[in-house]
C-alpha cells in the first residue's frame, strides 16, 4: 500500500483500506504524513491537528475518523520545501558555515559583501559561449 492509497481513500473514495488486512494496513498507514498532506487544506487542516494531538491513537481510528468526517472531494497538493538560495551557498563556502550558521550571517551582511565575497571565489572559465 502506498500513501496514495490511503489519501485517496479518506479524500474521495471513501473505501475501507483496512478491511482486507488490518494488521499489515495498520503497520503501513503513516499518521503523520497523511495529517501533514491534509494540512494544506482549509476545510481538512483542523481534523488533521486533530489527530496529530490525538497521536497516540491507534492507526486505524485515526484512519477511520479522517475517513467519516472529510468531506469527499479531490485534493492535490505538492510539498512546500524550502528555496536554496545563491547568497547561501556563497557565504557558506566562503566562511565554511553550516546552513543554520549562514542564514544568521546573510542577515548580517550587504549584497554588496555578497558581491565581493563571490568576485573572491570566482576561479575563472568563461562566463559566455564564444563562437568561431
Amino acid at each position: 500500500m502506498k500513501l496514495s492509497d490511503f489519501l485517496n481513500s479518506i479524500n474521495y473514495t471513501k473505501e475501507d483500506i483496512f478491511e482486507e488486512d488490518v494488521e499489515y494496513a495498520s503497520k503501513e498507514y503513516p499518521p503523520f504524513v497523511v495529517n501533514r498532506c491534509l494540512s494544506y487544506f482549509p476545510d481538512t487542516i483542523l481534523h488533521a491537528n486533530a489527530m496529530n494531538q490525538y497521536h497516540l491513537l491507534d492507526n486505524r481510528v485515526q484512519y477511520d475518523y479522517l475517513r467519516h468526517s472529510i468531506r469527499t472531494r479531490k485534493r492535490f497538493s505538492k510539498w512546500a520545501k524550502a528555496e536554496k538560495s545563491k547568497d547561501l551557498d556563497v557565504v557558506k563556502k566562503y566562511y565554511g558555515y553550516s546552513n543554520k550558521r549562514a542564514e544568521e550571517a546573510l542577515d548580517i551582511l550587504s549584497d554588496s559583501d555578497i558581491e565581493k565575497m563571490r568576485s573572491e571565489m570566482y576561479e575563472g572559465g568563461s562566463k559566455t559561449k564564444s563562437s568561431k
